[in-house]
């Protein structure tokens, strides 16, 4: 997500989930018999983000994508109403700092944008490595609305972005703009999971799918479970418990001289979890029917819940849950 679009190299899939038979009800388990453990979860339940588990992202910079938004620590931006984490988007001018702390420049520059918004993060307070990471999340429609729950390594033990990895569980891109390539006659409708690794741009690489539901509604439209499965050599994305993505360390790479002999890498190292509602950037704004549209704001991304699990039987590799 960070900074999708600064790809000359891709590896790419793609695959649309569809068929006759009716979505299941959200809120779902993990496969019964997997062997998922619960090991950390936050359901948003109270009045307020819980600043043990969450840290709000405070920076204006466009995360690397050219977004339109300031990111701030406000009521405005982030509130837990009702169950739900609510990242909402408005337009206002809004000035802060440019990065935030641990990519900032000393003195860090303040930077001004047209559009605020919410973002938190685990940092500096929990990561994992391997296990299952789920959301329960509904996602806002409008041309310029970039909603995403993705990880990043804890430790750049490979090296910048991209070579220590990416995962993004969910991301949702104009929801309902125009969409020539999308079925189901209500514009775009489809979410994306994406692996990034390989070496400093330009020679970036991904793995990416996008998703439509089985009977091709919008996913703003209702509350859907997206959820990654991640163990030693293998990683797989699931909607409402579909998989429809799977990638094997074959398919992934990082140019670090550090992974030499080790195929798992950069993917075998704890990552923390972020979500986000950004304004425009090139993927939102190069798509569909292009730009930012006013009307689509103010937005809302609404999250249930998140949910990490480790596998009971295999905490160390993950594989005996991937069945």
């Amino acid at each position: 997500m960070m900074t999708g679009l600064l790809k000359a190299g891709a590896l790419t899939a793609a695959l649309l989930l569809c068929g006759g038979s009716a979505a299941p009800q959200p809120n779902l388990a993990p496969l019964e018999g997997a062997g998922w453990e619960l090991v950390w979860a936050d359901e948003f339940a109270g009045d307020s983000l819980d600043r043990t588990k969450w840290t709000p992202e405070v920076s204006c910079w466009g995360g690397g994508n050219w977004e339109r938004q300031c990111y701030t620590d406000r009521p405005e931006n982030i509130a837990v109403e009702g169950g739900l984490l609510l990242l909402k988007a408005k337009k206002e001018r809004f000035s802060g700092p440019a990065r935030p702390p641990e990519i900032a420049e000393n003195p860090n520059p303040r930077m001004s944008q047209p559009y605020t918004s919410g973002k938190v993060r685990t940092i500096g307070l929990h990561a994992w490595r391997y296990g299952r990471i789920e959301v329960r999340a509904k996602v806002p429609a409008g041309q310029g609305t970039w909603p995403a729950v993705w990880m990043m390594p804890n430790q750049p033990v490979y090296g910048g972005w991209p070579r220590s990895g990416e995962i993004d569980i969910l991301e949702a891109v104009n929801i309902g703009a125009r969409c020539r390539k999308c079925e189901g006659g209500r514009g775009e409708n489809r979410t994306i999971s994406a692996l990034h690794f390989g070496d400093y741009a330009p020679n970036n690489l991904f793995v990416d799918s996008r998703a439509a539901l089985p009977d091709l509604a919008l996913p703003s439209d209702d509350f859907h479970v997206y959820a990654v499965e991640w163990s030693e050599g293998l990683i797989r994305f699931l909607v409402d418990d579909r998989v429809h993505l799977t990638v094997s360390a074959e398919a992934w790479t990082t140019a670090s001289p550090l992974a030499r002999g080790n195929p798992a890498a950069p993917f075998d190292q704890p990552f923390y979890i972020m979500a986000n509602l950004a304004v425009g950037g090139r993927l939102a704004e190069e798509n569909n029917a292009k730009g930012v549209a006013a009307k689509s704001f103010p937005a809302q991304f609404a999250i249930d819940w998140i949910r990490v699990y480790r596998c009971g039987r295999d905490p160390e590799t993950g594989r005996a849950c991937m069945r």
